[in-house]
């Protein structure tokens, strides 16, 4: 959601743990999804709701960037894409590394640069400290999280496999995160790993 405000929230030890908090839930995402570098994360967030107003009233540049630490952080651990999620005044269009487009041709960059009161607070906070930010008009992630009820499903592949968080919210923000998963596909002669293959039966 668009953000009316650029910042009203308090450094102070509240907004401080922001950044250990997402670092600590993305981690956990990446270990139950199996993410690997390169892959693509996907981010949605609403500062307001972070501070507990109502998502697009109050967006807050400084939680946006103790946000972005945290994300950053967990990317020391396994190098995937954040890929941040615009508000719906983008049509939830996202900011990503310009790097990424080598590994996944299919993204297109379009023209476009997300201010806080269109794109919000987080998308812009990243596309200013991004190395080489480009937008995009959507993504098929392999994961992603979402702080504050921003909806990025659409941005996701096609079984998403929600995971618990150790930490069921961020500031007073309400989070679902979730891993993508292939397929499958077949019935109930179908093998799904190795050690269920056989040379037994026969099709066609």
């Amino acid at each position: 959601m668009a953000d009316s405000r650029s910042d009203d929230y308090p450094v102070n030890e509240s907004l401080l743990k922001i950044t250990e908090d997402v670092n600590l839930i993305l981690r956990e995402l990446l270990e139950a999804g199996h993410i690997q570098d390169g892959q693509l994360v996907v981010i949605g967030t609403s500062t307001s709701e972070v501070m507990g107003r109502r998502i697009g009233s109050a967006g807050a540049m400084g939680v946006a960037e103790r946000i972005f630490e945290g994300v950053m952080k967990a990317r020391e651990k396994v190098r995937f894409y954040p890929v941040f999620q615009c508000c719906e005044h983008l049509n939830r269009a996202l900011v990503l590394e310009k790097e990424a487009l080598a590994s996944y041709p299919s993204l297109e960059p379009v023209s476009v640069i997300p201010v806080p009161k269109a794109g919000g607070s987080m998308a812009a906070y990243a596309y200013n400290h991004l190395n080489e930010p480009v937008v995009v008009e959507t993504v098929q992630a392999h994961a992603g999280i979402d702080i504050g009820d921003t909806l990025i499903g659409m941005h996701l592949r096609k079984v998403a496999v929600p995971v618990r968080p150790s930490i069921r919210s961020v500031g007073q923000a309400h989070v679902v995160m979730a891993y993508t998963r292939p397929k499958l596909i077949g019935g109930a002669r179908a093998v799904y790993t190795m050690q269920e293959s056989s040379d037994e039966g026969a099709c066609l």
